[in-house]
């Protein structure tokens, strides 16, 4: 019997589209051997491994107005549009628990992406417990370039997963996990356009030649990508939920609003998939 997996990829707080997805999983008892998250999709998706049903909307919207969670501020005082402290500490281990002991008690792997800096390659990090060690690794692999310091980790420097690997499908297949769920957290027919921060970011990490090119074709490799889903899903091999109207959120999202239409959105075209995701994973069992 072959491996199952889901894959979600990432886009900041659009990706509480696919917690309102997880949400639903985990209230319908949907299993995997695996999942892999790209920035977001790490953050938001570490709480399917841990089995907090509404914890990612609750504290979202508990902070979204907070500067210590996500502000100019915070990336005028710290380096980080995203609070490092606020984020990856207090939230976990004081305002809004992480149920650690679930997570590690959990059998279904939990990978994170992160791109290294130095050789503009994705690497996949496999998490086992959480702790402050493993959340860098989350931490690097939700730093965005131009609003977010380098993570240093065994003295190498990493950043955003999803420059490298944002939708990493042929990743998990080669992990050995042959048929994958994948969340999308655009609508059907989206394209990636050339980032227009790229002259600013030539200017910013000069010093990493790899890692540039990596930037310069992520909108290529990112649009690769979509095609390579829509192949394997036409094979059986992956079954896709995506937006089934534009999300609200936006990236960088303040609005509680918006994030909560965006997860009932995500909670929505779950239910709608509910039946078709069963039987994906039930297939050759």
């Amino acid at each position: 019997m072959g491996k199952k997996g889901i894959v979600c990829e990432g886009g900041a707080m659009r990706g509480i589209y696919t917690a309102g997805v997880l949400d639903v999983f985990i209230e319908n008892g949907i299993k995997t051997d695996m999942l892999m998250g790209v920035s977001a999709g790490a953050c938001f998706g570490c709480n399917f491994i841990s089995k907090q049903v509404g914890r990612t909307l609750r504290y979202n919207l508990r902070f979204a107005k907070d500067p210590r969670y996500c502000s100019f501020r915070s990336l005028f005082k710290t380096g980080d549009i995203y609070g490092y402290e606020f984020c990856y500490h207090q939230i976990p281990e004081v305002l809004d628990p992480f149920d650690f002991n679930t997570f590690k008690e959990n059998e279904t792997e939990f990978y994170v992406v992160v791109t290294n800096v130095k050789t503009g390659k994705a690497e996949y990090r496999l998490l086992k417990n959480m702790d402050r060690s493993d959340m860098e690794w989350v931490r690097a692999s939700a730093s965005m370039p131009m609003v977010s310091r380098t993570v240093m980790i065994d003295n190498e420097p990493y950043l955003d997963g999803g420059i490298a690997d944002s939708i990493p499908v042929e990743a998990a297949m080669k992990l050995g996990f042959e048929k994958n769920v994948v969340i999308l957290t655009r609508p059907e027919g989206y394209q990636k356009k050339p980032e227009p921060l790229y002259p600013l970011e030539k200017i910013k990490y000069r010093k990493y030649p790899e890692f540039l090119h990596t930037l310069g074709h992520r909108h290529e490799d990112y649009n690769r990508e979509l095609e390579v889903v829509d192949k394997l899903e036409k094979e059986g091999k992956a079954l896709v939920i995506r937006p089934s109207e534009l999300p609200e959120a936006s990236r960088i999202e303040h609005d509680p609003e918006k994030l909560n239409s965006t997860y009932l959105l995500g909670r929505k075209d779950a239910e709608e998939a509910l039946e078709r995701v069963k039987i994906f994973l039930a297939e050759g069992e």
